[in-house]
């Protein structure tokens, strides 16, 4: 039962797109949470089909500029960082959909994250060290690997960091491993991955 209108944000960023396995699990995670808030609503961002654009120096420079001295083409790179960025602000809960390229998250996950963090919207330096602005949230991060990695690598470390950076403290992990190993392991990980985000959602 639903205790009141709740949002939900989707990102998933497979290349493979809704054929991704991670996009397969959060997916199915979202249908789940629908069901049990039937007064919320699933925001889905796809990375993969819809590419954030990567950090150059024309965007940096934008998206540091002082809002009184912005060009009118800093202030349209300024105003696609703060859609993305609403979406987040606008959400209960986060589910991010994430495999494994090359040791670390997709790319297009980077160039996510780098239109994200934006001093004094997102975070701000204090005298105790850097505060996540984007507080209250909870994100469940869904990651899919070939072989067998653990929860204590650079990957999921990196993302925890991240998401802490920014304010979203409470967040957890599923982790899909082994899927290129065998077909029974693979089958047995995405059955269990599954299963907790049932419990989860």
């Amino acid at each position: 039962m639903t205790t009141g209108n709740k949002n939900l944000l989707k990102i998933q960023t497979s290349l493979f797109q809704n054929d991704g396995q991670s996009s397969q699990l959060i997916n199915q995670f979202a249908e789940t949470w629908l069901a049990a808030n039937s007064d919320g609503e699933v925001v889905s961002r796809d990375l993969a089909t819809s590419p954030i654009p990567h950090l150059d120096l024309t965007r940096f420079q934008a998206l540091n500029s002082d809002p009184a001295q912005r060009t009118e083409q800093q202030q349209a790179i300024v105003d696609f960082s703060d859609v993305l960025i609403d979406e987040i602000r606008d959400a209960d809960t986060l589910v991010f959909g994430i495999p494994m390229y090359n040791f670390s998250v997709p790319s297009n996950l980077h160039a996510y994250f780098d239109h994200i963090a934006r001093a004094g919207v997102t975070f701000q330096y204090t005298e105790n060290g850097p505060q996540g602005l984007l507080t209250g949230k909870r994100a469940f991060v869904v990651i899919t690997r070939g072989g067998f990695y653990g929860e204590d690598h650079a990957q999921t470390n990196f993302i925890r960091q991240f998401l802490g950076f920014i304010g979203i403290q409470d967040v957890e992990f599923v982790h899909a491993e082994g899927l290129a190993v065998s077909g029974e392991t693979r089958n047995n990980a995405l059955s269990a991955a599954q299963q907790r985000l049932a419990q989860l959602a």
